[in-house]
């Protein structure tokens, strides 16, 4: 019978209240009733206390209470190998599972968690972020756990689990009490990374976190050594016992087991014996004891530490240089001295797996004990077997970061394998790390740029500043390779642009366009630079930009994705500019003519985005979100689920939001606000996320709240480089005017026309900075609240969308002299009830009926107003139709249904080129163009769009 079956049936002393907690969670997981569920548990304690021996009886009984046991053990030599406690849970639940019942079981995940956990190889393409793939773990560690329940998840040593896989199980700690699920995890407190501090202060059935484990008293090491030796053990010996291993209870028994195996007798004239035996059980004298095992015994050993867990004995012979009887009889010989086991494997329930030292103090004393320069031959030996043994680059590369740079071909190559599957497969980190060792080697003379680049690909997410200098690095390399210098420069133009280094990402691509001859590269750095200028709030030159893009776009057929980028970026442009409604949309019909990707591997998201954002501004709110929903499911196959995932959500609420559907705008931005928060406050999707939810907070009447929110987080000055919408200081500027902050309202408004007017953008649907500050300054100066109303009504018919000239119009009434007020509202009216802009009609509706004391027009601005959610309005013009004895309306229409009548009026309308009187506005058609998210120019298109949608 093997040390390994003896461990098995070790018994544990002084443990009974451990095992009594262990007892009542396995009870709350596997019991009957309401109360039934999961929880956490985690045991800390220094080496040697006993943790793994805890564990393993905590699994013996989920086993025998039949829970699906996940377990998986951190290894000091693994740490640098993403996903490796990851693989060792999951991996062995889904074994034998066939590609095509995997890709069912896992659905829409399969390809961005299968490479993380080795069940399938990365695709071809951009790889998940970070938090996608967390929320990919996420979802099959759930589907498994309600699948196979009850389930006891049980990860030792969680100190040396890999970041990566940590990090993950530290954040889903705190579902297992949502599901039937025991999460338990032990460690040593000292060596526990911060990523994973979450786990020493998560709440639990055991109180307060962790469970600290105590050395054994010495009447527990007593019990040990007569439960091992004999009941005939005196007292001075088992005394002398306790004090040599302090009661640590590893040392304790491996104690024991010498004092057996020498035949020592133990009384108290031999317990001067036991600090030598004990002593080598550790440090130089366990490698005193393992030299005494001959020279190939102690090559293998060393060739087993630094190979790490779960070691395969024909790899660890070929490292060791030793010949399979040779390797078989070393393994016999490290197994008899307690140093080598079978390993996995402490219950009959799990299988054996190749080898593993008998407790990682022993694999540690031996792995610092090989001399240095031997170790790192050893590991690059390693790291050659792992490969031949067919286990893969990744395997390979942790050996790798352990060796001397020697100039090696292979060895840059077999790095840059393995840094480009963990970057596809979501580990940027690990690739990162790998590449950087990977330049140290250093690679050949016409590799080297490549090495850089790839190395500022991996570091993009996390070390910005650093990937400008890897990018810059790289250009300043000589190569001649125009495909891999186009790649560098525009992935350095793109990470200064989201480091909010706007001006110089134009500058970056205006160096390298004026030294590029080939004319299809030099229009795809043409289209980047245009790109990154639209969003350059402090652009110097826009209106000299404007005149090029349009020149250029308008040559153009659209031939190809740059020539269709560069189309899209001219809608974009012609929409803030305020140009026809016409050709915006023009221009935005011949980019949309064929699919448009939202996630090309080589290309940003932001110009899909554009050419979605220019059919709001233009009253055809629908389509933006048919474009957004199908953007959203690509973000979300492609397992972008951080920045990208929360603009998407922001901007839909943006779009609900000029809808008029407030209730669901709020909720959409708080759902961005979320995933914004991860990325980081102050951060281009942080600024877009708060500016949305505070102009929505603000439409629905709540004030206070919105303030209490922008002081939270910090929205104020000083603004974004980078151009946002709805416009950062316009919308604080909005909110302050909201508390009656009329005079620093003004000061941002007039800091917003300085901005942008020299810019060329005057569009008031993009931004009514002009209506607002026409409110602001309303009472001190009525002239000038005018002239700035005026202008902006002016601004608006020439771009044409319905919605923006009723916004304009009515808020020129609120300025204007009480005679002149009556005929701009209904104009805005007649405007507004046959456009897509619910909450401007209830609010024209509302000044209106207000002005003429009229109770219909207060009962329709009730009703529209409730049907956008705007609730301070609904009690405005509530209270003004009580006031005049006026009957409120019962009820609130649906928003989200067209009715068969509502269908037949579009459809009239469309056949009918007859205009509505100013005067009459059908009130059916209105609530279609609302529902169908169009103005009326629009309805053919939307009725088209409704019956796909409906079929």
């Amino acid at each position: 019978m093997t040390d390994h079956r003896t461990r098995k049936r070790r018994t544990m002393v002084e443990r009974d209240a451990e095992l009594a907690i262990v007892d009542e969670a396995l009870d709350q997981l596997t019991g009957p009733g309401p109360d039934a569920g999961g929880t956490l548990l985690a045991f800390s304690g220094p080496a040697g206390l006993g943790k793994t021996t805890l564990l393993a009886e905590l699994r013996r009984r989920a086993h025998a209470r039949s829970c699906t046991v996940l377990a998986a053990r951190g290894g000091e030599q693994e740490q640098s190998q993403p996903f490796h406690v990851a693989r060792q849970l999951i991996q062995p639940q889904l074994a034998g599972t066939s590609e095509q019942e995997l890709r069912a079981a896992l659905g829409s995940w399969y390809s961005i968690v299968g490479p993380a956990l080795g069940l399938c190889a990365p695709e071809q393409g951009a790889p998940p972020d970070p938090q996608g793939l967390r929320d990919g773990l996420d979802w099959v560690l759930t589907h498994l756990v309600v699948k196979r329940a009850p389930v006891a998840l049980v990860l030792d040593d969680a100190h040396w689990a890999d970041p990566e896989s940590l990090s993950w199980l530290a954040a889903f700690a705190p579902r297992a009490e949502h599901l039937p699920l025991l999460l338990v995890v032990a460690y040593r407190p000292d060596e526990l990374p911060a990523h994973a501090d979450a786990f020493r202060t998560l709440p639990g059935r055991a109180g307060q976190r962790p469970l600290p484990l105590a050395p054994l008293t010495p009447a527990a090491v007593a019990a040990l050594v007569r439960d091992a030796i004999g009941e005939h053990a005196d007292d001075a010996f088992c005394h002398e016992a306790w004090t040599v291993t302090a009661g640590n209870p590893f040392e304790a028994v491996e104690l024991t087991a010498k004092v057996r195996g020498r035949g020592l007798r133990p009384v108290q004239e031999n317990a001067p014996q036991l600090a030598d035996l004990a002593a080598a059980q550790r440090g130089s004298g366990l490698v005193a004891r393992l030299e005494r095992l001959g020279p190939s015994t102690v090559r293998f050993a060393w060739a087993c530490a630094v190979l790490g867990t779960a070691i395969p004995q024909d790899i660890a012979a070929r490292v060791a240089a030793l010949g399979t009887e040779e390797a078989a009889g070393a393994t016999t010989r490290l197994r008899d001295a307690r140093i080598l086991s079978a390993a996995g494997s402490t219950t009959d329930h799990e299988p054996d797996t190749g080898l593993e030292f008998v407790h990682p103090l022993i694999a540690t004393a031996i792995y610092r004990a090989i001399p240095d320069a031997l170790r790192v031959a050893l590991h690059g030996k390693a790291a050659a077997a792992v490969v031949d043994a067919g286990l893969g680059s990744s395997a390979a590369a942790r050996h790798l970061l352990e060796t001397h740079p020697e100039n090696d071909p292979w060895v840059v190559r077999t790095l840059r394998e393995a840094a480009g599957e963990n970057l596809r497969a979501g580990a940027p980190d690990a690739a990162r790390r790998q590449l950087a060792r990977a330049l140290r080697e250093p690679p050949d003379f016409d590799e080297r740029a490549a090495v850089l680049y790839e190395l500022g690909c991996a570091s993009l997410l996390t070390e910005p500043a650093n990937t400008v200098n890897h990018l810059r690095a790289a250009l300043a390399e000589p190569f001649d390779d125009p495909a891999l210098r186009q790649g560098i420069v525009i992935r350095l133009a793109q990470v200064l642009a989201h480091s909010d280094r706007l001006a110089e990402a134009s500058e970056s691509l205006a160096r390298e366009i004026a030294q590029t001859p080939d004319v299809r590269a030099r229009l795809r750095l043409q289209s980047e630079q245009f790109m990154w200028d639209a969003f350059n709030a402090a652009e110097t030159d826009s209106p000299a930009r404007s005149r090029r893009l349009t020149r250029l776009a308008d040559r153009l057929a659209g031939r190809d994705l740059t020539e269709r980028y560069v189309i899209a970026l001219r809608a974009w442009d012609a929409c803030l500019r305020g140009e026809p409604v016409d050709v915006v949309l023009h221009h935005a019909g011949r980019v949309l003519e064929r699919p448009f990707s939202w996630a090309h591997e080589d290309r940003g998201f932001e110009v899909p985005v554009l050419a979605a954002m220019v059919h709001m501004y233009a009253d055809r709110p629908g389509r933006a979100e048919e474009l957004f929903e199908a953007g959203t499911a690509e973000f979300e196959r492609q397992g972008w689920r951080g920045a990208h995932l929360s603009f998407a959500y922001s901007l839909r609420a943006y779009i609900r939001y000029r809808r008029g559907r407030l209730v669901e705008a709020e909720e959409l931005a708080r759902s961005g606000l979320r995933l914004a928060e991860r990325v980081g406050r102050r951060t281009p999707v942080h600024w877009y996320a708060i500016a949305i939810l505070l102009t929505t907070l603000l439409a629905r009447g709540r004030a206070d709240e919105a303030w209490e929110l922008a002081q939270e987080h910090d929205f104020g000055a000083p603004f974004p480089a980078a151009v946002v919408f709805p416009d950062s200081q316009t919308v604080y500027a909005e909110l302050l005017l909201a508390r009656g902050e009329a005079r620093a309202a003004v000061a941002e408004l007039e800091a917003v026309d300085r901005r942008l007017t020299p810019r060329g953008i005057q569009n008031p649907a993009w931004c009514p900075w002009q209506l607002h500050l026409a409110r602001a300054v309303a009472a001190d100066d009525p002239q000038r609240a005018r002239a700035l109303a005026a202008d902006a009504v002016r601004r608006a018919r020439a771009f044409g969308a319905p919605s923006a000239v009723g916004q304009a119009l009515r808020v020129a009434a609120e300025v204007a002299a009480p005679q002149d007020r009556t005929e701009l509202l209904r104009e805005a009216v007649t405007l507004l009830s046959a456009s897509p802009a619910g909450y401007e009609l209830a609010r024209a509706l509302n000044a209106l009926g207000y002005g003429l004391r009229d109770a219909d027009l207060l009962r329709a601005a009730v009703l529209t107003a409730r049907e956008c959610g705007a609730d301070a309005l609904v009690e405005e013009a509530t209270e003004t139709l009580l006031g005049l004895g006026g009957a409120l309306p019962a009820g609130s229409p649906r928003v989200d249904w067209v009715t068969e009548e509502e269908i037949r009026a579009a459809d009239l309308a469309v056949r009918s080129e007859k205009e509505p009187e100013p005067a009459s506005p059908d009130w059916v058609l209105s609530a279609a163009c609302r529902k169908l998210g169009t103005d009326r120019s629009g309805l053919r298109a939307a009725l088209e769009s409704f019956a796909r949608s409906s079929t």
